[in-house]
């Protein structure tokens, strides 16, 4: 949007803009659309011809910040799972108020030992990185200890599906359900599991907020990191939204036991 209003204010078409930077017609409106990236070159390659110069500095940070914001797993997880764990110990430490949702697995801080271990021998073998898988397990039950510290607070959306998942064997999911449970009863956690007929309202992939500064959202190739206050406050609204159709306390005790039942029968 920026950019094409340096255009504009600078009195050039696209077609003359691409003329002038010697790229291809299309170029200029694929960048000002979506459809392309800019590089650096291309930032300063614009504000040149537009007479914005004094734009570059302002451009390429955010250029770069988007750049951070998409990192892919391959680089997350380059050395194997354990660094992404630890990176998780700081970011949880300086949060007071953490939200979670998860359509349909139990989340890092929730998970027992063998259910981490089955969650994260997936991730290396589809992702083929290093095989760090003791340590990353190891990692992950460190980062439940912030659970514990009074000055923080949890609150956990599930769908029902989360519940029903099969990750591990039946023992795995048996042991994780009764960590639910027990998680279900700690002074500073809200647990809450979305019916499975609950009616639709929102469309969400799993994604954590901390505090109101930040979201973090995980896709197939890569984590993304959204800081822009009005889509951090978009994600508020879903949380709500979904947090609504939740159902706490006693009722989620009876659907996680419903859940166990199943796998012991």
């Amino acid at each position: 949007m920026q950019l094409r209003e340096l255009r504009q204010d600078a009195g050039l078409t696209g077609t003359e803009l691409a003329r002038r930077a010697g790229w291809h017609q299309s170029k200029v409106s694929k960048i000002e659309y979506g459809k392309t990236a800019p590089t650096e070159a291309d930032i300063r390659a614009w504000c040149t011809h537009t007479r914005a110069e004094g734009q570059v500095p302002d451009l390429l940070a955010t250029l770069r910040n988007i750049e951070a914001a998409w990192l892919e797993w391959r680089r997350v997880l380059s050395t194997g799972t354990k660094r992404r764990q630890q990176a998780s110990i700081k970011l949880e430490a300086d949060t007071s108020v953490m939200r979670v949702y998860h359509p349909f697995l139990i989340p890092g801080l929730l998970q027992t030992a063998e259910y981490a271990e089955a969650i994260l021998r997936a991730v290396i073998d589809f992702q083929q990185i290093p095989d760090d898988l003791d340590e990353g397990v190891s990692k992950r039950m460190e980062r439940q200890q912030i659970l514990y510290r009074r000055d923080h607070k949890f609150h956990f959306l599930l769908a029902e599906q989360a519940l029903r998942t099969t990750v591990g064997s039946d023992q795995t999911m048996i042991g994780q359900l009764d960590r639910l449970l027990a998680v279900a009863g700690m002074p500073r956690v809200v647990l809450g599991i979305i019916p499975a007929a609950a009616q639709y309202r929102v469309s969400m992939t799993n994604f954590t907020m901390f505090d109101n500064r930040m979201v973090m959202v995980e896709t197939v190739t890569a984590e993304l990191t959204v800081t822009q206050p009005r889509e951090i406050a978009l994600y508020g609204k879903a949380f709500d939204r979904l947090a609504e159709q939740s159902t706490t306390g006693e009722s989620a005790r009876n659907l996680i036991r419903k859940a166990l039942e199943t796998r012991a029968g």
